[in-house]
């Protein structure tokens, strides 16, 4: 058998045999073709000015991700190099030459990467697609289906695969031509070293990691860049701490403890996990560091969306909007250029008022967090304008019921207000609190409809009380366009008093630009966010999944034994679970522990009333954990099955 046959039984052979590794590789090729096509889309290109961003924001996350995958690409190559050094070290004593089984380890690694190059670029065209839909569907423009490759992102893709499969390979290829004949045949024998061999070095460090991981925890939380990266140094040390203690430190617990030691299953359980992690503490505190990585990326990608979401919903709620900072400067610049390029269906000229004192904003701020900046004393608003302001919006008709006020705030403050009882005195008018009404009202920032609330008057009760500003709200027949917007921007800016002391510029907002930079944005830091999550998940998975499939050998010499020792078959099966469920969940939980109280530390750092909803920092922590436990699941279950095939006695 010439060494080129040979070398491709054995790459198909090897795919077989590590099959979730040539998975992986080829997820990663077609996520680095599609986001690759994505940068050197024309298409993605022009939708608009602020997407020029786009291709840098990808091209770097893609630079994180390629030396992501070729630090799994190199690990999984030496490892698989150990594990079959007994046949190589064979073909050694056969005759070969080292140079030899080096260039038949080469070339069998090339054609498994090779195979999963050009799946993975089939592939990643068709997730190019999907990717392409999303961006979009994010600027509401329409998809059509067109097959076809990208020449630039190809040759991308395959050069980058190229320099991860050199880099793997030199490396092996140099250990191989060193090597002697007893080296690799006991390769598969070496495994990390027992960093700590005392217990009260062990306990020392165990209780150490503990306090680490709750100070880089806190340290994470504190809005300052040079005490969180001390926060992220503490979690990193944490987990190395952790991993390197906790594995020799299971044994001498149960030691301890020998009526707990041989209940049940127990003893067999735990010596075995123990044996392998004893030998993996560097290995798991690594995993475990990509892992907490993975769900703070999912976190942030999500809070940044509801972040970016929410902030545009309220100034989104009419189709053009301007707030005029000076009530008693002229606009009809503005009118003028709306009644002659902009159709409008319906408008509403209207005028913000304040009252003598701040008692509804002082109560607020004794109930609730609230940030009442432009408004000195609360904001009000006659009935008739807030009645033509809900038509214009799209929202039903509210009665406003003689001798009474309304509020209308964002839903963080509702629950307040109802409870405010206090009546209000305009001149002659004492007015008793009449209800309160919610939804998005133009009122999270700038000179707008208030400061996430607004008295709502009778007409005759805001005679005589100070003008704040006047406002002007439409609903168009048409989307307004950017160049629409732009212009309207112009007149603004061409004013010579726009910033006048005292005075705040104007505000211009339009329901298409706020969706257009919520697409913007979430294009820009979602989704290359999401990519690198997906990437690292993959990552960790595959190596711990290479790992344990690697000791397919020892778990059925170990349940052979034990079904002759006379456990039936299904005992042998929840063994095998149990073992599985802990040597996965060890490097899962310490990222749960310290990525939770992060994500929703940063879930609650915008002002309030914007992450609501579905972007609830609760709802937001329960989806980035189902995101990351749905990623692992599915390598758990593959690994899971695999070596429930080849181990247990029986199938089932």
């Amino acid at each position: 058998m010439t060494l080129f046959k040979l070398s491709l039984r054995n790459a198909r052979r090897q795919a077989k045999d590590y099959l979730v590794y040539f998975v992986t590789v080829v997820m990663a090729a077609a996520l680095l073709y599609s986001f690759n096509a994505l940068t050197f889309s024309q298409e993605i290109r022009t939708l608009a000015g602020g997407m020029n961003m786009l291709p840098l924001m990808i091209t770097m996350a893609t630079v994180v991700v390629v030396c992501v995958f070729g630090w799994l690409t190199a690990y999984a190559t030496k490892f698989m190099l150990l594990r079959r050094g007994r046949e190589l070290g064979t073909y050694l004593l056969a005759g070969l030459q080292n140079k030899q089984v080096a260039r038949l380890f080469f070339l069998e690694n090339l054609a498994v990467g090779g195979c999963a190059l050009a799946l993975g670029i089939v592939l990643g065209g068709l997730l190019y697609q999907i990717f392409r839909a999303v961006v979009l569907a994010l600027f509401k423009l329409p998809y059509h289906f067109t097959f076809g490759f990208a020449l630039p992102a190809l040759a991308l893709t395959v050069v980058c695969f190229v320099l991860i499969y050199l880099h793997a390979l030199r490396r092996s290829r140099k250990y191989i031509r060193k090597a002697g004949i007893h080296e690799l045949i006991y390769s598969d024998r070496i495994n990390e070293g027992v960093v700590i061999r005392t217990g009260r070095m062990r306990r020392w460090i165990f209780g150490g990691s503990v306090v680490l991981a709750i100070a880089g925890t806190c340290l994470m939380m504190v809005p300052d860049a040079m005490v969180a990266a001390a926060g992220a140094g503490c979690l990193i040390l944490f987990l190395f701490a952790f991993f390197l203690s906790f594995a020799s430190g299971v044994p001498a617990f149960f030691d301890k403890r020998p009526a707990l030691k041989y209940r049940g299953r127990n003893l067999l359980i735990f010596r075995t996990l123990t044996a392998r992690l004893a030998t993996m503490g560097m290995l798991m505190a690594t995993i475990s560091m990509i892992l907490t990585a993975t769900l703070i990326a999912e976190g942030t990608g999500l809070v940044f969306r509801g972040l970016f979401e929410g902030r545009a919903a309220d100034a989104a709620c009419f189709d053009l909007f301007i707030s005029i900072s000076d009530p008693g400067r002229d606009h009809s610049d503005y009118l003028d250029y709306i009644g002659e390029n902009i159709p409008v269906e319906q408008s509403v000229e209207y005028q913000v008022y304040l009252t003598d004192s701040p008692l509804v904003r002082d109560y607020i701020e004794s109930r609730t967090v609230y940030y009442y900046y432009n408004y000195d004393q609360d904001p009000v608003l006659r009935y008739s304008d807030y009645a033509a302001l809900r038509s214009v919006a799209g929202y039903p008709a509210v009665e406003l019921k003689e001798g009474e006020y309304l509020f209308h705030c964002m839903s963080y403050l509702e629950d307040t207000l109802r409870t405010y009882n206090q009546p209000l005195t305009f001149g002659n008018f004492t007015l008793q609190p009449g209800g309160v009404c919610t939804g998005h009202f133009s009122q999270s920032g700038g000179i707008a409809n208030g400061r996430g609330y607004i008295l709502v008057v009778p007409d005759e009760a805001a005679e005589g009380l100070a003008v704040h500003h006047r406002t002007y709200a439409a609903k168009t027949a048409l989307p307004v366009s950017r160049e629409q917007y732009d212009a309207l921007h112009s007149l603004h800016n061409n004013r010579p008093d726009q910033h006048g002391p005292g005075r705040y510029s104007d505000s211009i907002t339009t329901r298409a630009n706020e969706e257009a930079e919520v697409a913007y944005q979430t294009a820009l830091c979602v989704f290359p966010l999401f990519y690198l999550a997906l990437a690292l998940t993959m990552t960790a998975a595959t190596i711990l999944t290479i790992q344990q499939l690697s000791g397919t050998e020892q778990y059925r010499r170990q349940f052979r034994l034990l079904q002759k020792l006379g456990m039936d078959q299904r005992g042998m099966a929840k063994t095998l679970r149990s073992q599985f469920a802990i040597y996965y969940a060890l490097p899962a939980v310490p990222p749960v522990l310290t990525g939770v109280p992060f994500i929703l530390h940063l879930a609650h750092a915008p002002e309030p009333g914007v992450m609501v909803g579905m972007s609830s920092p609760g709802i937001i922590v329960a989806i980035s954990l189902g995101i990351f436990f749905l990623i692992y699941a599915i390598y758990i279950l593959m690994a899971y099955t695999s070596l429930k095939r080849n181990v247990l006695p029986r199938q089932y």
